[in-house]
C-alpha cells in the first residue's frame, strides 16, 4: 500500500472531454485514487507481548502464572486510526476552460511542486483550433449571442495565410523582445533554431508557430503553438482572423494537443483513471518531465505528426493527414 502511494507521487496527463469542467476531472481521478489505495491489501495490525494470567488461575495468590501473549496494539486498529489515506492532493497544471478539450497535466502529492516548476520553464503548448468564417457572436464561440453575419466567397487559401503569417510574425518579434536577447546576435540565431526561444518573466499571450492545416471554406482548422495564452485569446484569434479577411468568424473547437513535455497519446482517458494506469504513466513521464525541467526545452514523447504542407486543390480543400479529432473519452459519472 505505500509502495503504490509513493509510485504515485509525480506528474501525468489526463484527456479533458469538452463539456467537463477541469475540477471535476481532478475531482474524479482524486477519488478513485483514494479508493484503489484504501482497497490493497493492508499490513499485518501490529501487536505487542503482554503477560496475562492463565486461564482457571488466579483464585490462589500462592498459585499465580503470567503467561506472555500476543495482543493487538488498538491504537493502530483501523476503527480507531479511521480509513488509510483520507486525502490525496491532485494538484492541476495549465487549466481548460469549459468547452475546450484535450490534454490537462495533473500531480499527484510532491507532484504539485514539480508543477510549480515546469510552469516556470514557460514551455509552449499546442493547439488545434476549428473556426467557421461567415459570422461574428458576442463571445467570439459558434454558441454565443449572433452580433451579424458576413459573406467569405472572397476568402482563399493564400488570403488566409497571408494574415496567418503576419500574425506569426508580428508574435515572432514580440517573444524575441521579451527573451532579453540581442536580436542581431548568434545566441538569439541558434536558439531561435532550436525551439529554446522563451519569454524571462509572465508576459502576454505569444504565438510561437501558426498554419492552416485544413481549408474547405467555411471550414478552417488552425494548428497552434501559444505561451501564456487562455483558450478564450484563441477564440478572439479567430475572431481576428476573419476581420482581417474582411469577414467574420466564429471558433468551434479549442483543443489542446500537447502541453510542455506531454501530447495527446499521453494523456489517459476516463476508463484509464484508475490507480495502476496512472502508477504507469506517471513512472513512463519521469525522464521526460526531468528533461524538461533541466534542459528547459519540449520534449515530446512518442512520434510527433509529421509537417502539413497545406497545398490548394480544387475547390481550395485541403486536409491534413492524421484525424483532427481528438480521443472520445467515455462520459464521466
Amino acid at each position: 500500500m505505500r509502495r503504490a502511494y509513493r509510485e504515485l507521487q509525480g506528474l501525468f496527463a489526463a484527456y479533458k472531454p469538452a463539456g467537463v469542467h477541469w475540477k471535476r476531472v481532478r475531482d474524479t481521478i482524486e477519488t478513485r485514487l483514494i479508493q484503489d489505495l484504501r482497497s490493497l491489501d493492508r499490513p499485518s495490525q501490529p501487536e505487542r507481548v503482554r503477560f496475562l494470567l492463565g486461564s482457571g488461575e488466579g483464585q490462589d495468590p500462592s498459585e499465580l502464572t503470567l503467561t506472555a501473549t500476543n495482543v493487538p496494539v488498538l491504537a493502530e486498529h483501523p476503527l480507531v486510526k479511521g480509513p488509510p489515506f483520507p486525502h490525496l492532493k491532485v494538484g492541476v497544471g495549465a487549466h481548460l476552460d469549459l468547452p475546450s478539450s484535450g490534454v490537462l497535466i495533473l500531480g499527484v502529492g510532491s507532484g504539485n511542486q514539480l508543477l510549480q516548476r515546469l510552469k516556470s520553464q514557460h514551455l509552449s503548448k499546442e493547439y488545434i483550433v476549428q473556426g467557421v468564417f461567415g459570422k461574428a457572436t458576442d463571445d467570439f464561440s459558434d454558441t454565443g449571442r449572433l452580433v451579424e453575419k458576413t459573406t467569405f466567397d472572397h476568402v482563399t487559401l493564400c488570403s488566409l495565410e497571408k494574415v496567418i503569417a503576419m500574425i506569426g510574425g508580428t508574435h515572432q518579434k514580440a517573444l524575441l523582445m521579451y527573451a532579453g536577447i540581442d536580436l542581431h546576435s548568434q545566441e538569439a540565431y541558434e536558439q531561435a533554431v532550436a525551439g529554446l526561444l522563451r519569454p524571462s518573466h509572465k508576459t502576454t499571450p505569444l504565438i510561437t508557430g501558426i498554419r492552416c492545416v485544413h481549408f474547405d471554406p467555411p471550414h478552417f482548422t488552425l494548428e497552434v503553438q501559444s505561451l501564456n495564452e487562455t483558450q478564450q485569446y484563441l477564440r478572439k484569434l479567430v475572431h481576428e482572423i476573419g476581420l482581417e479577411l474582411r469577414s467574420s468568424a466564429v471558433c468551434v473547437q479549442v483543443r489542446r494537443t500537447c502541453d510542455g513535455p506531454f501530447t495527446q497519446q499521453d494523456a489517459l482517458l476516463h476508463s484509464h483513471w484508475d490507480l495502476d494506469k496512472v502508477r504507469a504513466a506517471v513512472a513512463e513521464a519521469g525522464p521526460r518531465v526531468w528533461a524538461a525541467l533541466h534542459h528547459g526545452r519540449d520534449v515530446q514523447s512518442g512520434e510527433r505528426r509529421e509537417p502539413v504542407r497545406v497545398t490548394n486543390t480544387g475547390q481550395q480543400k485541403v486536409h491534413t493527414t492524421g484525424d483532427d479529432k481528438g480521443p472520445s473519452p467515455e462520459h464521466l459519472p
